[in-house]
């Protein structure tokens, strides 16, 4: 089956790329890899009236390198984690985990901006980037705001976007020497999403302790907090299998084979540690 017409549109800047997706008589939709736009274009799940295409714009293609942090634009593209052209300041966890992302000819084209926004809980950044930290930073008619990874996803498939605001960058914290992550997830077979995802990041001298539970029916589990849970680093890692349980199914997963499941991805990512 083949998309229906519509308009195509390729701005130069993110001031031409607002105004266009500002028209509000007009169904509009973003392109940037189109790994996942492209698809449901094809079977007519989406029907645009006119698609804005932003990977001639170079801001978005742009890394900054901060004091404790780097910025990444939204059309920044896995390939580009994985070859390390994004400097890693994660101690590996952001390359090895776009390493992992479904197939090279996808990662080749598909952008960090585009996965999370597209907002599918099984997909890869939106569970790392919320066990390290991460932030977007949107803009729109209303000027710029920045929200952490977790909470620009609502649900699955529904991102934080205000009318007229797109996603320009991703702000990624700078791990210490001592900090320490893991990364699992739970695949039928490799290149699909993932059933479970289980990943933490702990930060010593930062004291940060943060672990997520991914894959679930609607947005991450993320626990902020969690030093009850794997500990905070400083004497070593440790996991609550029990206190897991309970966070989870507190969460909403009731299925007590699938609570299972992703308490074990997590327990997994914790035994992963010893080897990222």
């Amino acid at each position: 089956m083949k998309p229906v017409n519509f308009d195509y549109a390729r701005p130069a800047d993110v001031a031409g790329a607002l105004k266009l997706i500002g028209d509000d008589s007009r169904t509009v939709k973003i392109m940037a890899g189109s790994q996942s736009l492209g698809p449901m274009l094809n079977m007519r799940l989406v029907q645009p009236d006119l698609v804005v295409d932003i990977t001639g714009i170079a801001e978005l293609r742009q890394i900054e390198d901060r004091a404790d942090e780097i910025v990444v634009g939204a059309c920044v593209t896995h390939a580009d984690f994985e070859d390390l052209r994004v400097p890693d300041v994660t101690r590996g966890a952001l390359p090895t985990v776009a390493r992992g992302i479904a197939y090279r000819a996808v990662r080749n084209r598909g952008t960090i901006g585009g996965s999370i926004t597209h907002a599918d809980p099984s997909a890869d950044w939106i569970s790392i980037l919320a066990a390290v930290g991460g932030k977007v930073t949107l803009r729109g008619p209303a000027g710029s705001r920045t929200l952490a990874v977790e909470d620009y996803m609502l649900g699955a498939l529904e991102a934080d976007l205000r009318p007229g605001e797109m996603l320009v960058s991703v702000t990624v914290p700078k791990l210490s020497r001592t900090a320490r992550w893991g990364y699992y997830k739970s695949c039928r077979k490799s290149g699909e999403f993932a059933h479970a995802i289980g990943s933490f990041m702990v930060d010593p001298e930062r004291g940060v302790s943060r672990a997520v539970v991914g894959a679930t029916e609607s947005r991450p589990y993320v626990y902020s907090d969690a030093k009850r849970l794997i500990g905070d680093g400083k004497s070593g890692l440790r996991f609550d299998s029990r206190l897991a349980t309970e966070l989870v199914e507190a969460g909403g997963m009731a299925d007590p084979l699938n609570r299972q499941t992703h308490v074990a991805a997590l327990r997994r990512a914790i035994e992963r540690a010893h080897t990222a």
